[in-house]
C-alpha cells in the first residue's frame, strides 16, 4: 500500500470548515503593544520558519523513514530528547510553545477552543513580540483552539477553521501556505500540522496508520521548504521543526516520557551543521526564535535561546 491509501481517511479532514478559515491582511485598529523594542532587521536571519508536527515522537522519524526531516537533522543540529509541558496536550503545550513561558504563567490548562469563554491568552506571544519590532507575522493552524494564541492585532496573517472537532489535513494547510507566499514574505511564519495527531488518536500511535501520517506530514514540511526557497529565496531562512507532545496508545497528555518527548530540528540559515543537541525544553523554541530575528524576550520567560545549534560567530555575534 502506497501513501495514496492514507488519502481518503485524511481526506475528511480537508472537507471540514472549508470557507470559514479567517484571514487577516492587516493589522487591527487599536493593537496594544507586547513591548519588544524595534528591530531593523533579523540577528542571524529575516525569515523564521517554525513547523509543528502535532502529536510526533521522536522515534517515529527513523521507524517510518520521514526521509525530510532525517535529512534537515542530518545537515542541521537536532534533538530527539526535548521535552514539552507536563500538560502534555496540544493547546496547553503549543501555548508554551509559542510564548515562553509555563502554563501556570500563561493560564491556558484547557485543550478545546473557549476564546468565547476565556478570550485569548494574556501573555506576550511570538506573534505579538516581532510584530511589535516591525516584523511581519504569519501562522497557519489546523485546528480552531489554536485562536487563543493569536489574539488579534497581534498576527498580520491567520488562517485556520473556525469551528469543528475534525482539523484539516496538512494537504489543505500547505495548500493555503503556498498561495499566501506567493504573494507575501512574512519575517515569522508558524505552520501546523495535525495528521499524525490525528491519526495517533484514531488508530493509535506507532502503529501503520500514525506511519503514514508521518510521512505525509514529512512530505508537508519538505512542501514548507520548497516553498520557502521560493519566497524567501534558497539560504534565506531559519526552520525550526518540533512538536507539542508524543503519545502512547491512542491518548497523551500525561507526563509519561512517550508523550513528553518532543523532536527538535533547527536547520538552515546560521545553523552549525552536524550534532546532537540536550537539554531543549519547548519553551525554547520561541526564544530561539525571536533572537534569530534580534527580537529581546520578556524577562520572565523561561525559555532559552539554543546558541549551541548555530555557528560559532554567529552565537558570539549578539
Amino acid at each position: 500500500m502506497n501513501r495514496r491509501t492514507l488519502l481518503p481517511v485524511l481526506a475528511v479532514l480537508a472537507g471540514v470548515g472549508s470557507g470559514c478559515s479567517r484571514p487577516r491582511a492587516e493589522l487591527e485598529p487599536g493593537v496594544v503593544l507586547q513591548g519588544a523594542p524595534a528591530a531593523t532587521r533579523g540577528h542571524v536571519t529575516d525569515h523564521v520558519v517554525v513547523i509543528s508536527v502535532d502529536g510526533l515522537r521522536p522515534d517515529a522519524i527513523a521507524k517510518f523513514d520521514a526521509t525530510t526531516l532525517r535529512r534537515l537533522m542530518r545537515e542541521g543540529r537536532h534533538s530527539l530528547t526535548a521535552q514539552t509541558i507536563s500538560n502534555s496536550k496540544t493547546l496547553p503545550s503549543h501555548t508554551s510553545m509559542l510564548t515562553g513561558v509555563e502554563e501556570d504563567v500563561h493560564g491556558i490548562t484547557w485543550n478545546s477552543d473557549r476564546t468565547g469563554e476565556f478570550g485569548y491568552v494574556k501573555v506576550p506571544t511570538v506573534f505579538g513580540l516581532a510584530t511589535d519590532a516591525g516584523f511581519t507575522t504569519a501562522a497557519f493552524f489546523s485546528k480552531p483552539k489554536f485562536h487563543h494564541v493569536a489574539p488579534p492585532g497581534t498576527v498580520h496573517h491567520v488562517r485556520g477553521p473556525a469551528g469543528g472537532v475534525i482539523p484539516w489535513n496538512s494537504g489543505k494547510t500547505i495548500d493555503m501556505l503556498a498561495d499566501y507566499l506567493s504573494e507575501a514574505t512574512p519575517n515569522l511564519l508558524f505552520v501546523h500540522l495535525a495528521d499524525a495527531d490525528f491519526a495517533g488518536h484514531n488508530f493509535g500511535w506507532m502503529g501503520w496508520w500514525y506511519g503514514m501520517a508521518v510521512r505525509e506530514s514529512d512530505n508537508a514540511v519538505a512542501r514548507v521548504l520548497a516553498l520557502a526557497d521560493k519566497a524567501f529565496g534558497r539560504g534565506g531562512y531559519t526552520v525550526i521543526v518540533t512538536s507539542d507532545h508524543g503519545g502512547h496508545g491512542k491518548s497523551h497528555g500525561t507526563t509519561d516520557p512517550l508523550d513528553m518527548t518532543i523532536p527538535w530540528i533547527v536547520w538552515g540559515a546560521g545553523v552549525r551543521p552536524g550534532g546532537e543537541l540536550s537539554g531543549i525544553r519547548t519553551m525554547d523554541t520561541a526564544a530561539t526564535a525571536l533572537w534569530l530575528l534580534n527580537i529581546a524576550t520578556p524577562r520572565d520567560w523561561v525559555g532559552r535561546v539554543i546558541t549551541a545549534a548555530f555557528e560559532p560567530t554567529v552565537a558570539a555575534g549578539r
